[in-house]
């Protein structure tokens, strides 16, 4: 099939965020300057550059999570693990501004060492940020659209010895839970390599 985007695809839901799958997901927690602390996860996250290492998380609207990054410059993105899945699920919910998501999902805010923004403690691995650019997207015709992309450069990462194999981190114990389309979720059981190939050499 093929269809025109603004003219709609006539199926029971939207299909697209089930075609760019699957998307990590960025559980990200700010502190605002009065203290009140945030945690929400965004399916529209990545990492972007590695010199320096920049990420980026794209909220769709004006949130909790970007109010607090804006007025701080700061925010910790958490990793999501399967056994934080139903935690992370939790930390979603719609709750009224000043409302703890740590508290709601019963996760534990730990102290940064680099940023005053709490991390997960629970969570096996966090980077701290500091904010490089807060920015709206626009569309084709130049116009601002609704969704806001927060980058952040990384300036600190926590790392959990539990999910270490011979110094490298194993994606079989960490196990990241991925967003997929629809409500549907995925988490990594195995892996497997390919190297990059050098040209001449037979495929």
């Amino acid at each position: 099939m093929f269809y025109k985007y603004n003219d709609g695809h006539g199926l029971p839901h939207d299909p697209l965020k089930a075609i760019v799958a699957p998307r990590p997901i960025g559980w990200i927690s700010s502190r605002s300057k009065t203290g009140a602390i945030n945690l929400a996860p965004f399916s529209f996250f990545n990492m972007i550059s590695t010199k320096p290492c920049l990420i980026m998380f794209c909220s769709e609207g004006y949130k909790d999570s970007v109010a607090f990054v804006e007025e701080t410059g700061e925010f910790a993105a958490n990793l999501v693990s399967s056994h934080l899945a139903v935690a992370m699920n939790a930390s979603s919910v719609n709750a009224p501004r000043g409302t703890s998501e740590f508290d709601y999902a019963g996760l534990t805010p730990a102290d940064c060492e680099l940023i005053t923004a709490p991390r997960v403690a629970e969570a096996f691995a966090t980077l701290e940020c500091v904010v490089t650019e807060i920015r709206q997207p626009k569309d084709r015709n130049g116009n601002p659209v609704t969704a806001i992309m927060v980058t952040g450069e990384v300036v600190g990462v926590h790392i959990s010895e539990d999910v270490l194999t011979d110094g490298l981190v194993d994606i079989t114990k960490s196990k990241p839970v991925s967003r997929l389309g629809y409500m549907d979720f995925a988490t990594t059981e195995a892996t497997y390599q390919m190297f990059r190939p050098k040209w001449g050499e037979s495929k």
